[in-house]
């Protein structure tokens, strides 16, 4: 009889050890770790693999299109305010260091070249980040994954999550991972640091005027195509599209300014250069007896 009392109390405390075991496996915070560090380990690896709170890196990347259709989840939007305060002072302290020599309006113009919503979306096409975020049905079906504008955000909620994972210095590592290129890029493109305010200069050095964008679209209202060309003096140039009218103006405004800065350098060239010295007259001395008396 107390062996088989010893027998039932091993059974039950066996039992009850494989309970406590399920219950652990299925608690949500456990579970979600577990899908987190395998769903998005491509992701973490492009990152540089920084130290990165799951719960923290999920959030980065719930859309508020999806956190809607499920229940009201929280979404990314916080940490995409402080990823874009984070990116802002990492990358405005690393450009003051490496240009101690430009001024102030010029060093503006290298960080509005780096932190945009187009330079952010390129940097997360680069990584992947599109497929990894989560996104509402709405969104989905109509390009969400390679929107500019959800990519940057996106991005910048990443390094907010990356900032409050391991603090500025763990953060900083991940901005000049991802960063350092285009900020070197940045430094050498002169005029195309704003295409815009280039052609706006180039015009008004060349009295041709303020540059006129003529704007085109096509496509239902939720996936439009936008298409720009440039009137500059008496002329159009340039040939710009994009799913925005900024992206389609700004793409506009590079191939303008490259057009009318070759069609302006033949110009140059022939008012520069020394016109050829005139050929002598051959009749200048009578030949053959010409107009001897």
């Amino acid at each position: 009889m107390p062996s088989t009392c010893r027998t039932a109390r091993a059974a039950t405390a066996a039992s009850t050890a494989r309970r406590r075991a399920v219950a652990r496996s299925s608690d949500p915070a456990r579970l979600l770790t577990l899908v987190v560090l395998t769903e998005y380990a491509d992701l973490r690896a492009a990152l540089g693999d920084p130290h990165l709170v799951p719960e923290l890196l999920d959030r980065a990347l719930t859309h508020r299109s999806y956190a809607y259709e499920h229940g009201g989840l929280p979404h990314n939007e916080r940490l995409e305010f402080l990823g874009d305060s984070v990116l802002g002072i990492v990358v405005t302290e690393t450009l003051y260091e490496a240009h101690p020599d430009l001024s102030e309006g010029r060093l503006a113009k290298l960080r509005a070249a780096v932190v945009n919503a187009r330079a952010l979306a390129q940097v997360a096409r680069g990584i992947g980040l599109g497929e990894n975020i989560k996104l509402g049905r709405g969104e989905e079906a109509t390009g969400g994954r390679d929107k500019a504008s959800i990519l940057s955000d996106c991005l910048e909620a990443v390094i907010g999550a990356v900032h409050l994972s391991g603090g500025i210095t763990v953060a900083a590592d991940v901005v000049h991972l991802l960063f350092d290129p285009l900020m070197e890029a940045a430094a050498a493109l002169g005029a195309g640091l704003d295409w815009k305010t280039s052609l706006q200069e180039l015009g008004a050095e060349r009295s041709l005027g303020v540059p006129e964008y003529l704007i085109t679209d096509e496509g239902p209202d939720h996936l439009k195509t936008f298409t720009a060309r440039v009137r500059v003096g008496e002329g159009v140039y340039g040939h710009g599209v994009g799913r925005s009218k900024k992206e389609a103006e700004q793409q506009a405004a590079q191939t303008a300014y490259q057009e009318l800065v070759a069609a302006l350098e033949p110009a140059e060239t022939a008012v520069t250069e020394p016109a050829e010295p005139a050929a002598e007259t051959a009749a200048t001395e009578p030949t053959d007896g010409a107009g001897a008396p």
